[in-house]
């Protein structure tokens, strides 16, 4: 722990004796924003009741969901977008036509502080640090790690300085702009950024004017008669460039091809945004919104008061959060009393000569209490350590499962499935090497049977099988089967026949009973599924896992007694018919029944199924991998609550993040994660991907893979994710269940099928985790629980395609 401490005190230190840049987030995200393709101006309204959006387009004005509260808006070609308070979502509006129908694109955690609009894509910066991307194609990264500020975007581009070394980083869809613009920054310290249609200009640590990227009217040339720290916020467009003059609040613009810079207006401004030629500023006198076209002579070539009045002046942040420029008259009331507006302050403090020898006792008053702080955070640091060591000989000692997993015969080696176990095709973009080898090399890899004393030494813990399941005879559960009659017959697991039965006490159960085999190799393949699913659903207790009753071992006989599950499997609701019994195989989907016959029933066993993965990769201690996530290993009980079942391949996944282990494949064509396939590591996010492929079956009501019309094997997957990303989800759903109804519905419909994509990528690293996807479908569910046109603030955190 001294390190932490050591650092914390430093940087303290540092804050105190070396005041950064003040710099502000200001680029495109602003209370003001223009559409340019449309000339439609709009912003985010003052005052203490909801800070709703109004908008102008000539003579015209109209509001953009009144009832709701925005942060900051951000325009681009053709739409606009609004960062909702506290940063949780965002709409999106296209506002060149008529019709101003929202689009909600995000839904967080996490909650986004920073929302940037270009031409035709969207950025924004998360709390907590990151940066993320929607629409343009896709030809942005989904997400940048880092603490950045100042995220701007312009025509096919984002920049933003990064926080720790004060440079700027830039990304671009495509060509070498963003390089350019990147490197026309390096080595210098910045403070603010703002993009244009193709440059961007900041403001140093040092308090100049520093443009670069394209130049054809003089747009990067700011005057050198201009002084340091003149000018706080700046406004980029097309071909023109304007800024803020501290002393007055007057604008000064250059570019254009006008050859020297002007003053467009008289007034004095809070703020100023640009869009193409036209430049708009909020005023200081009345906060109402003046704009001007840009021209090439020193004036503009048109002004005009918009009929917009009471717009925000800034953003609002946090109370007590401002510098020692200070707060914006009245700014408590102007954003509702949720925060207040920090005047702008000159950029280079830090850069400022040193005081006087009068201001020394000033600083020997910093130095002191410098060093009060650093004495606080080492007797914190303390506290924290003693804390630490209690917790770590007590608290650490009472984690619950402690999963302990059958012996395995090497780093190459896994349990051997099935018919379940042949592997899938190769992926289209991914090189997997010899399909028919790894096929029947899968098949010989098994577990070892552990020693029996060593077995029965993971058994005598607190949390051992023999301790929390009942042990039954062979004749008990005979008996409860009418001696394992083909009429209880309900299906069949990773290691043998599921029958249903009924218990001498009245209890119905499911009983999973090990087929006789008499291959040494066989049995040690069953026995190391049923030691597997014993070992495991004994230490786990979640409600939506299939609850472990208790198991019987008689001689070669292996039996595993189970809650029963009333509704049965997923995938027969999904894909049999109305009689039950199942289609052939060449039919793609069947006629499941009426429950699941709605998206917000649908979208409810997704919900549970996810949260019982989540409590696998997240709550058990190591985590474990389930291996088989499939629709027939999600079953459901009386009440339609899901559950995830079948724990025979399940393995303790690596203790470490982002780790793996290299297995050979083993689980259920169209299912396995392509990675896992062809690569043979193994991670939490291999069960995310199986999860991904029944969010598609559920969607699309196909199967996993299926027969087209030609009669060609395809997957699920290659059949619905070209579509879903092209923005065509309609097209893939069930019409057992028909179009969702609009606005809540369809855009939880969207955000399942959005979610689904991502579980399905090729690379693991690029899956959300379960957490993630938790929390998706919590905000899916409760779009499905809204009544029409009400606005939800539940989370979502996944990326979306336009």
């Amino acid at each position: 722990m001294t390190t932490p401490v050591v650092a914390v005190a430093t940087a303290l230190l540092f804050l105190l004796l070396h005041r950064p840049p003040a710099a502000q987030a200001h680029g495109s995200v602003a209370p003001i924003a223009i559409v340019h393709g449309s000339g439609t101006v709009c912003g985010v309204l003052a005052g203490p009741s909801e800070r709703g959006i109004v908008c102008a387009r000539g003579s015209r004005t109209f509001q953009l969901l009144p009832n709701v509260s925005f942060a900051s808006v951000s325009g681009g070609r053709d739409f606009l977008c609004g960062l909702r308070s506290e940063g949780r979502s965002f709409f999106c509006w296209t506002v060149a036509g008529e019709d101003l129908s929202p689009r909600r694109l995000y839904r967080g955690p996490p909650p986004l502080e920073g929302l940037t609009v270009g031409e035709d894509h969207i950025a924004a910066s998360v709390v907590g640090g990151g940066l993320r991307w929607w629409r343009g194609g896709r030809r942005f990264p989904d997400t940048v790690a880092g603490q950045f500020r100042s995220l701007s975007s312009g025509n096919g581009f984002s920049c933003a300085i990064h926080a720790d070394d004060s440079k700027v980083n830039c990304w671009a869809s495509e060509g070498r702009l963003a390089e350019e613009i990147q490197s026309g920054f390096a080595n210098v310290n910045m403070s603010t950024l703002v993009a244009g249609d193709f440059h961007a200009c900041g403001i140093t640590s040092k308090g100049f004017i520093l443009c670069t990227g394209r130049n054809e009217t003089g747009q990067l040339n700011p005057p050198s008669s201009f002084l340091p720290f003149e000018f706080s916020r700046l406004a980029v467009g097309r071909s023109h460039s304007c800024a803020i003059k501290q002393s007055n609040g007057t604008v000064v613009c250059w570019g254009g091809g006008g050859g020297s810079a002007y003053q467009p207006v008289s007034e004095s401004m809070e703020w100023i945004v640009a869009g193409g030629d036209l430049t708009c500023g909020v005023t200081t006198r009345n906060f109402s919104v003046i704009c001007w076209v840009a021209s090439n002579s020193t004036s503009p070539s048109s002004v005009s008061l918009l009929p917009l009045r009471n717009v925000l002046p800034g953003i609002c942040t946090k109370e007590g959060s401002c510098d020692s420029c200070g707060e914006v008259p009245n700014s408590l009331n102007l954003c509702g009393g949720s925060g207040v507006i920090c005047r702008p302050c000159g950029s280079g403090i830090a850069e400022s000569p040193s005081p006087p020898p009068a201001a020394a006792p000033r600083r020997r008053s910093r130095w002191f209490l410098a060093f009060a702080i650093v004495g606080s955070v080492g007797a914190f640091a303390g506290a924290c350590t003693i804390a630490y060591c209690i917790w770590a000989g007590v608290c650490r000692q009472k984690r619950v499962h402690n999963s302990v997993q059958p012996t395995i015969t090497g780093a190459g080696n896994s349990p051997s499935d099935n018919s379940a176990t042949t592997a899938p095709p190769a992926p289209r973009s991914i090189a997997l090497g010899s399909i028919s080898k790894s096929r029947s090399r899968s098949r010989s890899m098994i577990f070892r049977r552990p020693d029996q004393r060593a077995m029965n030494r993971q058994r005598s813990g607190p949390s051992s099988a023999r301790d929390r399941a009942e042990v039954f005879s062979i004749d008990e559960l005979a008996a409860a089967t009418k001696n394992f009659s083909m009429e209880t017959k309900i299906g069949a697991g990773s290691f043998g026949t599921v029958y249903k039965g009924k218990l001498a006490d009245g209890r119905e159960v499911a009983i999973k009973r090990s087929e006789s085999a008499p291959k040494a190799r066989k049995f040690q393949e069953k026995e190391s599924a049923f030691q597997s699913e014993l070992i495991f659903l004994s230490r786990l207790h979640h409600k939506h896992l299939v609850g472990l009753v208790g198991f019987c071992e008689d001689d070669d006989e292996r039996l595993l007694v189970y809650e029963f599950m009333e509704n049965g499997a997923l995938y027969d609701h999904l894909h049999s018919r109305k009689g039950g019994s199942p289609p052939s195989s060449s039919s793609s989907s069947g006629g499941g029944g009426g429950v699941l016959n709605s998206w917000k029933m649908r979208i409810k066993v997704l919900l549970d199924t996810a949260r019982g993965i989540e409590y696998l990769h997240n709550y058990a201690v190591p985590p474990i991998i389930h291996r088989d996530i499939k629709s027939s290993n999600i079953l459901l009980d009386a009440n339609w609550t899901a559950k995830v079942s079948d724990f025979g391949l399940s393995l303790n996944g690596p203790n470490s993040d982002g780790g793996h282990l290299s297995l050979k494949a083993a689980g259920t064509v169209g299912y396995m994660d392509p990675e896992y396939y062809g690569l043979h590591h193994l991670t939490v996010k291999s069960d995310v991907y199986g999860l991904g492929v029944v969010m598609l079956e559920v969607l699309t009501g196909k199967r996993a893979i299926f027969k087209e019309e030609d009669g060609n094997p395809t997957s699920v997957v290659d059949y619905a994710v070209p579509r879903i990303a092209a923005g065509e989800v309609a097209a893939v759903l069930d019409p057992r269940v028909g179009l969702p109804a609009p606005l809540n519905e369809a855009e939880a419909v969207e955000l399942l099928a959005y979610v689904a994509v991502h579980c399905v990528s090729l690379e693991g690293r690029e899956r959300p985790t379960m957490t993630d996807i938790v929390a998706n479908l919590e905000s899916a569910l409760a779009l499905c629980e809204e009544s029409h046109g009400s606005i939800s603030s539940a989370g979502n955190s996944v990326a979306s395609y336009d």
